[in-house]
């Protein structure tokens, strides 16, 4: 029998990247998968493909985690079948700019902070109430090497991540007396979307982020999060910081060439 098999998986933000990783890996490992992003024709084309190659059902639906009242309806209005959600991932983030504090854009702080912030607050608020009282459930929160140390013009974005890191624990301790556990997987460098998303589309200057270094995949961190989910019940992975070989701390890289 495969890892996942019967379970159901809920992950936001799965149209690219660490979202769309986890989905092929938990699909491979059997689970049935809930997908949901901004980008419904992705996920769409997302779930067909790995229908096909798994067999596993799929249900998806279009999620912007910053509006709550959308967040709360979309999940309380899940079919029967999708109700019992067993693992959630928290995925939905992204990073906008890399300006100095005194010279940032309001719009770039408020998307940060309502999707990487409040986004994670309001999934996992329509979503943890049904696992307790299920009495069983993962919740892994995708954070980030950010959230534990902050690096020049990261300002912002650190601080969400930091978030993201004490919303963790609360979990944990606020959960620890259900058999629930909670998990953070806190990658360095993924080539993924992160970086055009952070330069608004700016291929050149995105580009560079990952020239002449190996940085992980999205797959890397999909494993991870697996492993954090596959444990005895007994044992609950707190926290996974997981970063590229070539990488020793946030802005410490080793660029060959």
């Amino acid at each position: 029998m495969k890892l996942l098999s019967h379970k159901i998986a809920l992950i936001t933000g799965a149209s690219a990247g660490i979202g769309e990783a986890a989905a092929r890996c938990f699909a491979e490992n059997g689970a049935n998968l809930i997908l949901a992003a901004r980008r419904l024709e992705k996920i769409e084309n997302l779930a067909a493909e790995l229908i096909k190659q798994h067999k596993v059902d799929i249900f998806t639906f279009q999620l912007d985690v910053r509006n709550q009242p959308e967040v709360e309806k979309k999940i309380m209005a899940l079919p029967d079948k999708w109700q019992k959600i067993d693992i959630l991932i928290n995925n939905a983030g992204l990073s906008r700019g890399l300006d100095k504090l005194h010279e940032g854009k309001l719009s770039d702080w408020d998307e940060m902070i309502d999707t990487n912030v409040k986004g994670l607050l309001y999934v996992s608020r329509a979503v943890i109430p049904g696992m307790v009282a299920r009495g069983k459930g993962d919740i892994v929160n995708i954070g980030s090497i950010a959230g534990h140390e902050v690096y020049p013009a990261g300002n912002v974005y650190c601080a969400t991540k930091f978030a993201v890191d004490a919303l963790t624990k609360g979990m944990q301790i606020d959960l620890v007396d259900t058999p629930l556990r909670v998990s953070a997987v806190d990658p360095g460098m993924v080539e993924t979307e992160f970086s055009m998303v952070r330069f608004h589309g700016d291929k050149e200057r995105a580009g560079k982020v990952y020239q002449n270094v190996e940085p992980l995949t999205g797959a890397d961190v999909a494993e991870a999060i697996l492993f954090c989910v596959t444990r005895p019940p007994h044992v609950n992975i707190h926290q996974v910081r997981i970063m590229p070989t070539c990488q020793a701390a946030a802005m410490v890289l080793s660029r060959k060439g």
